[in-house]
Protein backbone atom coordinates (compact mmCIF):
# COMPACT_ATOMS: atom_id res chain seq x y z
CA UNK A 1 0.00 0.00 0.00
CA UNK A 2 1.32 3.40 -0.97
CA UNK A 3 2.15 5.78 1.84
CA UNK A 4 2.15 9.54 1.44
CA UNK A 5 4.76 12.10 2.43
CA UNK A 6 5.20 15.77 1.67
CA UNK A 7 8.78 16.91 1.06
CA UNK A 8 9.17 20.62 1.80
CA UNK A 9 12.25 22.49 0.66
CA UNK A 10 13.44 26.09 0.37
CA UNK A 11 14.83 27.75 -2.74
CA UNK A 12 15.53 25.99 -6.03
CA UNK A 13 15.56 22.20 -5.79
CA UNK A 14 17.52 22.05 -9.06
CA UNK A 15 20.61 23.80 -7.70
CA UNK A 16 23.90 21.92 -7.95
CA UNK A 17 24.71 21.73 -4.26
CA UNK A 18 25.22 18.66 -2.12
CA UNK A 19 22.19 19.40 -0.01
CA UNK A 20 19.82 19.79 -2.94
CA UNK A 21 21.32 16.76 -4.69
CA UNK A 22 20.59 14.74 -1.55
CA UNK A 23 17.01 16.03 -1.46
CA UNK A 24 16.45 15.17 -5.12
CA UNK A 25 17.77 11.63 -4.74
CA UNK A 26 15.66 11.01 -1.64
CA UNK A 27 12.52 12.31 -3.33
CA UNK A 28 13.03 10.16 -6.43
CA UNK A 29 14.09 7.15 -4.36
CA UNK A 30 11.05 7.29 -2.09
CA UNK A 31 8.81 7.54 -5.16
CA UNK A 32 10.46 4.44 -6.62
CA UNK A 33 9.97 2.65 -3.27
CA UNK A 34 6.22 3.02 -3.35
CA UNK A 35 5.79 6.34 -1.59
CA UNK A 36 3.47 9.02 -2.90
CA UNK A 37 5.68 12.10 -2.61
CA UNK A 38 4.32 15.62 -2.89
CA UNK A 39 6.88 18.37 -3.37
CA UNK A 40 6.24 21.57 -1.45
CA UNK A 41 8.46 24.58 -2.31
CA UNK A 42 8.81 27.04 0.57
CA UNK A 43 10.27 30.00 -1.28
CA UNK A 44 13.58 31.82 -1.37
CA UNK A 45 15.89 33.43 1.18
CA UNK A 46 16.21 30.74 3.86
CA UNK A 47 17.63 30.69 6.48
CA UNK A 48 17.13 34.48 6.39
CA UNK A 49 13.82 34.88 4.54
CA UNK A 50 11.89 38.12 4.41
CA UNK A 51 9.02 38.42 6.87
CA UNK A 52 6.59 38.00 3.99
CA UNK A 53 8.49 34.99 2.64
CA UNK A 54 8.46 33.29 6.03
CA UNK A 55 4.75 33.87 6.48
CA UNK A 56 4.05 32.42 3.04
CA UNK A 57 6.13 29.31 3.82
CA UNK A 58 4.25 28.85 7.08
CA UNK A 59 0.92 29.26 5.27
CA UNK A 60 1.81 26.58 2.73
CA UNK A 61 2.84 24.14 5.44
CA UNK A 62 -0.25 24.86 7.53
CA UNK A 63 -2.44 23.85 4.60
CA UNK A 64 -1.36 20.23 5.15
CA UNK A 65 -4.14 18.04 6.49
CA UNK A 66 -4.23 16.75 10.06
CA UNK A 67 -1.83 13.87 10.63
CA UNK A 68 0.11 14.53 7.43
CA UNK A 69 3.70 13.33 7.29
CA UNK A 70 6.04 16.09 6.16
CA UNK A 71 9.83 16.05 5.73
CA UNK A 72 11.22 19.58 5.90
CA UNK A 73 14.74 20.47 4.76
CA UNK A 74 16.63 21.93 7.71
CA UNK A 75 17.72 25.03 5.79
CA UNK A 76 14.13 26.19 6.26
CA UNK A 77 12.91 24.18 9.25
CA UNK A 78 15.63 25.53 11.52
CA UNK A 79 14.02 28.99 11.50
CA UNK A 80 10.39 27.81 11.51
CA UNK A 81 10.32 27.26 15.26
CA UNK A 82 7.25 29.43 15.87
CA UNK A 83 5.32 27.58 13.15
CA UNK A 84 6.45 24.21 14.57
CA UNK A 85 5.23 25.28 17.99
CA UNK A 86 1.75 25.79 16.56
CA UNK A 87 1.58 22.71 14.33
CA UNK A 88 3.70 19.98 15.95
CA UNK A 89 0.76 18.25 17.61
CA UNK A 90 -1.28 18.25 14.40
CA UNK A 91 1.36 17.11 11.92
CA UNK A 92 4.08 14.46 11.85
CA UNK A 93 7.12 16.64 11.23
CA UNK A 94 10.47 15.13 10.21
CA UNK A 95 13.46 17.46 9.95
CA UNK A 96 16.24 16.73 7.44
CA UNK A 97 19.41 18.34 8.80
CA UNK A 98 22.40 18.55 6.45
CA UNK A 99 24.33 20.53 9.06
CA UNK A 100 23.34 22.89 11.90
CA UNK A 101 22.57 26.35 10.54
CA UNK A 102 24.66 28.15 13.15
CA UNK A 103 27.81 26.45 11.82
CA UNK A 104 27.70 28.19 8.44
CA UNK A 105 30.82 30.27 7.78
CA UNK A 106 30.50 34.05 7.80
CA UNK A 107 27.84 34.49 10.49
CA UNK A 108 28.35 37.02 13.26
CA UNK A 109 27.80 36.10 16.91
CA UNK A 110 24.25 37.44 16.96
CA UNK A 111 23.26 35.48 13.87
CA UNK A 112 24.84 32.30 15.26
CA UNK A 113 23.01 32.73 18.56
CA UNK A 114 19.64 33.36 16.91
CA UNK A 115 20.00 30.41 14.53
CA UNK A 116 21.10 28.07 17.31
CA UNK A 117 18.18 29.08 19.53
CA UNK A 118 15.61 28.78 16.73
CA UNK A 119 16.91 25.46 15.43
CA UNK A 120 17.15 23.97 18.91
CA UNK A 121 13.48 24.77 19.50
CA UNK A 122 12.42 23.59 16.04
CA UNK A 123 14.17 20.26 16.43
CA UNK A 124 12.66 19.71 19.87
CA UNK A 125 9.23 19.86 18.22
CA UNK A 126 9.99 17.44 15.38
CA UNK A 127 8.71 13.88 15.54
CA UNK A 128 12.01 12.67 14.12
CA UNK A 129 15.24 14.00 12.64
CA UNK A 130 17.23 12.63 9.70
CA UNK A 131 20.90 13.63 9.47
CA UNK A 132 23.54 12.90 6.86
CA UNK A 133 26.46 11.97 9.12
CA UNK A 134 27.24 10.55 12.57
CA UNK A 135 29.06 13.82 13.35
CA UNK A 136 25.87 15.82 12.88
CA UNK A 137 23.95 13.32 15.02
CA UNK A 138 26.47 13.77 17.83
CA UNK A 139 26.26 17.55 17.51
CA UNK A 140 22.48 17.52 17.79
CA UNK A 141 22.65 15.38 20.91
CA UNK A 142 25.41 17.39 22.57
CA UNK A 143 24.52 20.94 21.53
CA UNK A 144 20.81 20.85 20.68
CA UNK A 145 19.42 18.54 23.32
CA UNK A 146 18.09 15.99 20.84
CA UNK A 147 17.50 12.46 22.16
CA UNK A 148 19.61 10.02 20.13
CA UNK A 149 16.62 7.70 19.68
CA UNK A 150 14.85 10.38 17.63
CA UNK A 151 17.71 10.68 15.13
CA UNK A 152 18.35 8.54 12.05
CA UNK A 153 21.68 8.74 10.21
CA UNK A 154 21.33 8.29 6.45
CA UNK A 155 24.68 8.77 4.74
CA UNK A 156 24.50 10.17 1.20
CA UNK A 157 24.90 7.57 -1.51
CA UNK A 158 27.41 7.53 -4.32
CA UNK A 159 26.88 6.50 -7.93
CA UNK A 160 29.08 4.15 -9.95
CA UNK A 161 31.68 6.17 -11.83
CA UNK A 162 34.89 5.61 -13.82
CA UNK A 163 38.17 5.57 -11.94
CA UNK A 164 40.38 8.61 -12.33
CA UNK A 165 42.74 7.74 -15.16
CA UNK A 166 45.23 10.52 -14.59
CA UNK A 167 46.07 9.79 -10.98
CA UNK A 168 49.63 8.75 -10.37
CA UNK A 169 50.67 8.88 -14.03
CA UNK A 170 52.33 12.27 -14.09
CA UNK A 171 55.79 12.72 -12.58
CA UNK A 172 55.36 16.36 -11.66
CA UNK A 173 57.95 17.37 -14.28
CA UNK A 174 55.94 17.33 -17.50
CA UNK A 175 54.82 20.91 -18.05
CA UNK A 176 52.96 19.93 -21.26
CA UNK A 177 50.52 17.79 -19.27
CA UNK A 178 50.87 18.84 -15.63
CA UNK A 179 48.89 17.22 -12.80
CA UNK A 180 45.29 18.42 -12.73
CA UNK A 181 44.03 19.64 -9.35
CA UNK A 182 40.24 19.64 -9.14
CA UNK A 183 38.04 21.38 -6.57
CA UNK A 184 34.25 21.19 -6.52
CA UNK A 185 32.12 23.34 -4.27
CA UNK A 186 29.73 26.29 -4.48
CA UNK A 187 31.60 29.60 -4.33
CA UNK A 188 30.66 30.49 -0.76
CA UNK A 189 32.95 31.36 2.17
CA UNK A 190 32.54 27.96 3.89
CA UNK A 191 34.14 26.10 0.98
CA UNK A 192 37.52 27.79 1.56
CA UNK A 193 38.41 28.34 -2.09
CA UNK A 194 40.41 31.40 -1.00
CA UNK A 195 42.68 29.13 1.03
CA UNK A 196 43.17 26.77 -1.91
CA UNK A 197 44.06 29.65 -4.24
CA UNK A 198 46.60 31.08 -1.78
CA UNK A 199 48.09 27.62 -1.32
CA UNK A 200 48.38 27.13 -5.07
CA UNK A 201 50.34 30.38 -5.24
CA UNK A 202 52.85 28.89 -2.80
CA UNK A 203 53.47 25.95 -5.15
CA UNK A 204 53.49 28.11 -8.27
CA UNK A 205 57.01 26.87 -9.08
CA UNK A 206 55.67 23.34 -9.66
CA UNK A 207 53.80 22.14 -12.76
CA UNK A 208 50.03 21.94 -12.21
CA UNK A 209 46.75 23.24 -13.47
CA UNK A 210 43.63 23.70 -11.36
CA UNK A 211 39.89 23.81 -11.96
CA UNK A 212 37.42 25.11 -9.38
CA UNK A 213 33.87 24.00 -10.18
CA UNK A 214 30.86 25.52 -8.43
CA UNK A 215 28.00 27.96 -8.71
CA UNK A 216 29.07 31.58 -8.94
CA UNK A 217 25.55 32.97 -8.47
CA UNK A 218 24.52 31.84 -4.98
CA UNK A 219 27.02 34.21 -3.39
CA UNK A 220 28.12 36.70 -6.07
CA UNK A 221 30.28 38.66 -3.64
CA UNK A 222 32.41 35.61 -2.85
CA UNK A 223 32.66 34.74 -6.55
CA UNK A 224 33.86 38.25 -7.36
CA UNK A 225 36.45 38.15 -4.59
CA UNK A 226 37.80 34.82 -5.81
CA UNK A 227 38.11 36.06 -9.39
CA UNK A 228 39.99 39.11 -8.12
CA UNK A 229 42.23 36.93 -5.95
CA UNK A 230 43.22 34.73 -8.91
CA UNK A 231 43.96 37.81 -10.99
CA UNK A 232 45.93 39.57 -8.24
CA UNK A 233 48.10 36.48 -7.75
CA UNK A 234 48.81 36.20 -11.47
CA UNK A 235 47.25 32.74 -11.75
CA UNK A 236 44.56 33.31 -14.38
CA UNK A 237 46.38 31.07 -16.86
CA UNK A 238 46.56 28.20 -14.39
CA UNK A 239 43.35 28.35 -12.33
CA UNK A 240 39.98 28.06 -14.04
CA UNK A 241 36.87 29.16 -12.14
CA UNK A 242 34.62 27.01 -14.28
CA UNK A 243 31.12 27.60 -12.90
CA UNK A 244 28.53 24.88 -12.37
CA UNK A 245 28.68 21.32 -13.64
CA UNK A 246 25.67 18.99 -13.86
CA UNK A 247 27.72 15.80 -13.66
CA UNK A 248 31.16 15.99 -11.99
CA UNK A 249 32.11 12.39 -12.73
CA UNK A 250 33.91 13.06 -16.04
CA UNK A 251 35.86 15.89 -14.39
CA UNK A 252 36.82 13.68 -11.46
CA UNK A 253 37.86 10.94 -13.87
CA UNK A 254 40.28 13.32 -15.57
CA UNK A 255 41.86 14.74 -12.42
CA UNK A 256 44.98 13.80 -10.48
CA UNK A 257 44.24 15.38 -7.10
CA UNK A 258 41.04 16.52 -5.41
CA UNK A 259 41.54 19.54 -3.15
CA UNK A 260 38.87 21.41 -1.19
CA UNK A 261 39.63 23.56 1.85
CA UNK A 262 36.13 23.57 3.39
CA UNK A 263 35.91 25.20 6.80
CA UNK A 264 33.04 22.87 7.74
CA UNK A 265 31.05 20.05 6.19
CA UNK A 266 28.05 18.22 7.62
CA UNK A 267 29.13 15.30 5.44
CA UNK A 268 30.81 16.39 2.22
CA UNK A 269 29.28 14.41 -0.63
CA UNK A 270 31.93 15.57 -3.07
CA UNK A 271 34.66 13.95 -0.96
CA UNK A 272 32.79 10.65 -1.14
CA UNK A 273 32.49 11.06 -4.90
CA UNK A 274 36.22 11.74 -5.19
CA UNK A 275 36.98 8.63 -3.13
CA UNK A 276 34.68 6.51 -5.27
CA UNK A 277 36.70 7.50 -8.33
CA UNK A 278 40.05 6.86 -6.68
CA UNK A 279 41.32 10.42 -6.25
CA UNK A 280 43.80 11.31 -3.51
CA UNK A 281 42.33 14.10 -1.41
CA UNK A 282 43.61 17.23 0.29
CA UNK A 283 41.14 18.72 2.75
CA UNK A 284 40.78 20.28 6.19
CA UNK A 285 40.19 18.52 9.47
CA UNK A 286 36.73 20.03 9.91
CA UNK A 287 33.22 18.80 10.62
CA UNK A 288 32.53 15.34 9.22
CA UNK A 289 35.42 15.38 6.73
CA UNK A 290 37.71 13.14 8.83
CA UNK A 291 34.88 10.60 9.02
CA UNK A 292 34.50 10.58 5.25
CA UNK A 293 38.16 10.77 4.17
CA UNK A 294 40.40 8.09 5.72
CA UNK A 295 43.92 9.21 6.59
CA UNK A 296 45.41 6.70 4.18
CA UNK A 297 43.39 8.21 1.31
CA UNK A 298 44.25 11.86 1.80
CA UNK A 299 46.10 14.60 3.59
CA UNK A 300 44.04 16.50 6.16
CA UNK A 301 45.31 19.82 7.50
CA UNK A 302 44.02 22.44 9.96
CA UNK A 303 41.30 24.84 8.82
CA UNK A 304 42.54 28.12 7.28
CA UNK A 305 46.19 26.99 7.36
CA UNK A 306 47.42 28.06 3.92
CA UNK A 307 50.96 26.87 4.59
CA UNK A 308 49.86 23.38 5.61
CA UNK A 309 47.55 23.13 2.60
CA UNK A 310 50.42 24.20 0.33
CA UNK A 311 52.73 21.60 1.87
CA UNK A 312 50.12 18.91 1.25
CA UNK A 313 49.83 20.03 -2.37
CA UNK A 314 53.62 19.96 -2.70
CA UNK A 315 53.75 16.41 -1.34
CA UNK A 316 51.22 14.99 -3.79
CA UNK A 317 52.53 16.98 -6.73
CA UNK A 318 56.14 15.89 -6.28
CA UNK A 319 55.83 12.37 -4.84
CA UNK A 320 54.24 10.08 -7.42
CA UNK A 321 54.57 7.04 -5.16
CA UNK A 322 52.64 8.80 -2.40
CA UNK A 323 50.01 9.94 -4.85
CA UNK A 324 49.53 6.41 -6.17
CA UNK A 325 49.26 5.00 -2.64
CA UNK A 326 46.67 7.61 -1.64
CA UNK A 327 44.76 7.00 -4.87
CA UNK A 328 44.58 3.24 -4.25
CA UNK A 329 43.46 3.80 -0.66
CA UNK A 330 40.82 6.23 -1.90
CA UNK A 331 39.55 3.66 -4.39
CA UNK A 332 39.27 1.01 -1.68
CA UNK A 333 37.49 3.39 0.69
CA UNK A 334 35.14 4.51 -2.05
CA UNK A 335 34.17 0.93 -2.78
CA UNK A 336 32.81 0.64 0.77
CA UNK A 337 30.51 3.66 0.51
CA UNK A 338 26.74 3.10 0.35
CA UNK A 339 24.71 3.56 -2.79
CA UNK A 340 21.61 5.73 -2.92
CA UNK A 341 19.33 2.70 -2.61
CA UNK A 342 20.74 2.15 0.87
CA UNK A 343 20.25 5.80 1.81
CA UNK A 344 16.63 5.80 0.66
CA UNK A 345 15.92 2.47 2.36
CA UNK A 346 17.15 3.85 5.70
CA UNK A 347 14.95 6.93 5.36
CA UNK A 348 11.95 4.95 4.17
CA UNK A 349 12.25 2.59 7.13
CA UNK A 350 12.48 5.51 9.56
CA UNK A 351 9.40 7.19 8.06
CA UNK A 352 7.35 3.99 8.06
CA UNK A 353 8.22 3.48 11.72
CA UNK A 354 6.73 6.76 12.87
CA UNK A 355 3.45 6.56 14.77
Amino acid sequence: MSQSVTFAYPGDLGLNTGGYAYDRRVISGLSENGWSVERLPLGEGFPFPTAEGKLEAERRLSELSDGALVVIDGLAFGVLDEWAGREAERLRIVALVHHPLALETGLDNTQQSVLHRCERRSLSLASHVIVTSPMTARALVADYGMPALRITVALPGTDPAPAAAGTGIGTGTDTDDPPHILSIGTLIPRKGHDVLIDALKEVEHLPWRATIVGSQTLNPQTATLLHRQVEALGLTARISLAGECDDPRPLLAGADIFALASRFEGYGMVFAEALSQGLPIIACRAGAIPEVVPEEAGLLVPVDDVGAFARALHSLLTDTTLRRAKAEAARLAGAQLPGWATTVDIISTALRGLP
